[in-house]
């Protein structure tokens, strides 16, 4: 179709590949790849059908194909990347976490709104069918009060001081990459909380390798929270109320299923919804209705940068400072 947004993707790793595979199966229009590599992104290219690959992030956001970026760069570089991207007027998709830290996140916002230009952050669990679901549920009142939330994000990676995730120069540890599930989760569920309380282990290299913490609310909700990145654990998420409770199935932050009880655990609902791909398809949907004029219901940007606050404060009680952030 020819009034089709222009994908235009910056960066060719992992996630990268993700994204423009969704995409490609959901037949969205990807115009565009750019690396700091011609020859990855033209191999990039040639993988996903995209007709134009660029040696450069600047040359990506130049072209006149392009009406969205996909910013799937490590998490300290997005700042800059989608900078530059707002600057060409070009509308932002930036992988979770949108940015290091909060004051990060609002350049973003004020850029974007100087420019005219939506900026979203790639938090793709809260559009898919399963949260869908879960937040019609809650709304309906069928779980009474929820009262609250547990959810873990744990994996398995490798130790190797180098690993991105081992590394503070690059934003390393369990939090920002993996920890930004749950509390992004608790804050869908339950909203801002009124106190945090955290605890962290840390690797030799300084970053967290498990984070633990609970979210306190004025009401005396509370959401228990978990992550780490040396053990692979269930990856669950419960949401509990007065009136019945849900248990999102493994692994709670993917398409997947869940089961809805009554305040006497008989099963209310079976919750399954095929997903032929990663899922990745439904944010960018959702960033194609907002640049339509749809207003922003889930996950405003205002609520992506609350949430980096909420990051950035658990990171101030466990001492975790990037060298970005000492310069």
């Amino acid at each position: 179709m020819a009034d089709q947004l222009g994908w235009g993707i910056l960066a060719t790793g992992g996630i990268a590949h993700a994204f423009a595979s969704d995409l490609a199966h959901e037949g969205f229009r990807l115009a565009a790849v750019g690396s700091r590599r011609m020859d990855a992104a033209r191999a990039f290219a040639g993988e996903y059908g995209i007709p134009n690959a660029h040696g450069s992030y600047e040359e990506l956001v130049a072209d006149d194909s392009v009406d969205v970026v996909y910013i799937a760069t490590p998490h300290p570089l997005h700042v800059d990347n989608a900078l530059l991207a707002i600057d060409a007027g070009k509308h932002v998709l930036i992988e979770k976490p949108v940015t290091l830290n909060a004051v990060d996140a609002q350049r973003i916002a004020d850029r974007a709104a100087e420019r005219g230009v939506v900026a979203m952050e790639a938090m793709w669990t809260r559009f898919l069918p399963h949260m869908v679901r879960v937040r019609e549920i809650i709304a309906s009142g069928a779980l009474g009060e929820v009262r609250t939330v547990i959810a873990d994000h744990t994996q398995s990676l490798p130790t190797n001081p180098e690993h991105r995730l081992q590394n503070p120069e690059l934003g390393g540890g369990a939090l920002l990459d993996l920890g930004i599930y749950p509390v992004s989760f608790a804050v869908d569920v339950l909203g801002m909380p009124s106190g945090i309380r955290a605890h962290a282990s840390m690797t030799p290299t300084g970053v967290d390798r498990q984070t633990a913490m609970i979210f306190d609310y004025a009401d005396g909700r509370q959401a228990v929270l978990h992550t780490a990145l040396d053990t692979a654990g269930p990856n669950r998420a419960a949401i509990i109320g007065t009136e019945g409770a849900i248990e999102i199935d493994r692994v709670f932050y993917t398409p997947t299923s869940f089961t809805h009880y009554d305040r006497s655990w008989s099963v209310v609902e079976r919750f399954k919804h095929p997903v032929a791909t990663r899922g990745m398809q439904f944010q960018a949907s959702e960033l194609e209705a907002r640049v339509a004029g749809q207003p922003a219901a889930v996950l405003p940007f205002d609520e992506s940068i609350a949430i980096m606050g909420l990051l950035d404060e658990v990171r101030r009680q466990i001492g975790l400072v990037y060298p970005a952030e000492r310069a």
